[in-house]
């Protein structure tokens, strides 16, 4: 489980992060869209630093701030960040999303997110995975709350929550006056329920039209859809 993770451009270390490389993260980086040009951008609780790498690799945005709560995962963060081909425009926070919106006057064109989302029924005995896993460490509300504050009038959220989550989701945003532009259901497979939602919003009201991605057609067997999205970072694709 700690062995570095290889992309094609940059390489992950997690032996000290809590929450290792998943499905999610490639996801949302992959498909958060970058039309707008963002020049300054911000990855809220960025564990690895995987979203800011992705993001790095395929965008030339000059600034690309993190911001990561936990002491391991913020060092583990700043080494990734050092040891890949774009250190020079990385930069992660140690901080909370509380105290950054407090001190930050900067206003992100694009705002990523791969929120902690587990309720407390699911909670372990390992404090460090529960804070990177739980939504009360980082509550919708607050986080919503504080990207309407950091994003700047055109600027864009990209975010991935449970799909069981989306409804109440995009009402908190709505209080907020963020919209949903994009939205990307998720499936493992053909006949499995829809898991994840990948959703993107502005403060611009749009007609959306979902979509859905199904991952596999069997075990490690993967649909064109996934492939096409993920293959300038996963090795094997």
């Amino acid at each position: 489980m700690n062995k570095p993770f290889k992309f094609k451009q940059f390489t992950i270390n997690q032996d000290r992060c809590a929450m290792k490389i998943g499905t999610d993260s490639v996801l949302l980086g992959s498909w958060t869209s970058l039309d707008t040009n963002p020049d300054a951008i911000l990855d809220i609780g960025a564990g690895t630093g995987v979203l800011s790498l992705m993001l790095a690799q395929r965008s030339g945005a000059e600034l690309i701030d993190a911001i990561e709560i936990d002491d391991a995962a913020y060092e583990q963060c700043v080494d990734n960040f050092e040891q890949s081909p774009w250190g020079d425009r990385l930069f992660c926070y140690h901080a909370s999303l509380e105290e950054f919106v407090d001190e930050i006057e900067e206003k992100y064109d694009l705002i990523i997110s791969n929120p902690p989302f587990y309720s407390d029924t699911f909670k372990s005995s390992d404090e460090q995975r529960d804070l990177a896993r739980f939504v009360d460490a980082m509550p919708f509300r607050q986080l919503i709350e504080s990207v309407s504050k950091l994003l700047s009038p055109q600027g864009i959220f990209s975010v991935v929550i449970p799909y069981s989550e989306e409804k109440d989701f995009i009402v908190l945003a709505s209080k907020e006056h963020l919209f949903p532009n994009r939205i990307l259901r998720v499936k493992g497979t053909i006949h499995s329920e829809i898991k994840r939602s990948l959703l993107t919003f502005s403060f611009q009201e749009t007609a959306i039209n979902p979509k859905e991605l199904i991952i596999e057609t069997a075990r490690h067997d993967y649909t064109d859809a996934y492939i096409n999205l993920t293959k300038d970072f996963y090795l094997k694709m």
